[in-house]
């Protein structure tokens, strides 16, 4: 059957790159995707074709992958961090359905994992993955989640904090969560993970609110028991007391 791999290629450095997912990328005859998540895997697979759109045209990058599939080359559709985690997985699939082609997701290290390992531990008990990104899904709706994360106190890793259209989206979530959680609630930000520029920061929700936080900036949100440890962002999950 036509083999069309939908893979996470992981926040960008090749190290962080699954043993699955180089597989894959390496049995394929082409790779679809965004142009700067190509420009991260060209390099390590320069003999493979590649398929490329732009931001937003998400369904006809799909398209294109899966007819190419259809034509029985073996294809890839790539993401950055997980393909499921606002990823192409479900689209492909959707997309798919009732398709002569065979679709296999290949799992990634998607940001709310990389980024919590260069922070330390913030994700060490339940947590919530929520993306400020009101392009498919209605502000209030945010509103909403981000409220009730906070009342259940759970950790948050927020996506998308930020671009130019929605420079403030970030103040105006912390404004949410500051309702229900202590302005000196331990938070932090990554940016450019597994790139060049790497930078992660440790802060108090209050100071969050002022982050200059960007579309390569996944930020981290603690609990009420989130603490700083040797430098390092911290959720406890009570070991010390069992």
């Amino acid at each position: 059957m036509n083999k069309l791999y939908v893979v996470g290629i992981g926040p960008g450095d090749p190290q962080d790159m699954t043993l699955r997912a180089a597989k894959a990328l390496e049995a394929c005859d082409v790779i679809a995707g965004y142009g700067v998540y190509i420009d991260l895997v060209k390099p390590l697979y320069p003999d493979k074709e590649y398929l490329v759109t732009p931001m937003r045209q998400e369904a006809e990058r799909c398209r294109m992958a899966i007819d190419c599939a259809l034509a029985g080359r073996t294809t890839a559709m790539i993401s950055s961090g997980d393909a499921g985690v606002y990823g192409m997985a479900g689209l492909i699939l959707e997309m798919a359905e009732g398709k002569d082609v065979d679709v296999e997701i290949v799992s990634g290290v998607t940001a709310a994992l990389s980024g919590a390992a260069l922070l330390g531990a913030p994700l060490g008990h339940d947590f919530a993955v929520i993306s400020l990104s009101d392009l498919l899904t209605p502000w209030e709706k945010i509103e909403s989640r981000l409220a009730l994360a906070a009342q259940a106190d759970l950790c948050l890793a927020i996506y998308n904090p930020a671009s130019h259209r929605r420079a403030d989206y970030l103040k105006r979530a912390c404004e949410i969560l500051l309702r229900h959680a202590a302005p000196e609630t331990v938070c932090g930000a990554v940016r450019n993970i597994g790139r060049e520029g790497e930078k992660a920061d440790i802060m108090s929700l209050r100071e969050l609110a002022e982050y200059p936080a960007d579309m390569f900036t996944t930020v981290f949100v603690g609990n009420s028991q989130t603490k700083v440890a040797g430098g390092k962002m911290v959720t406890p999950r009570g070991y010390k007391n069992v």
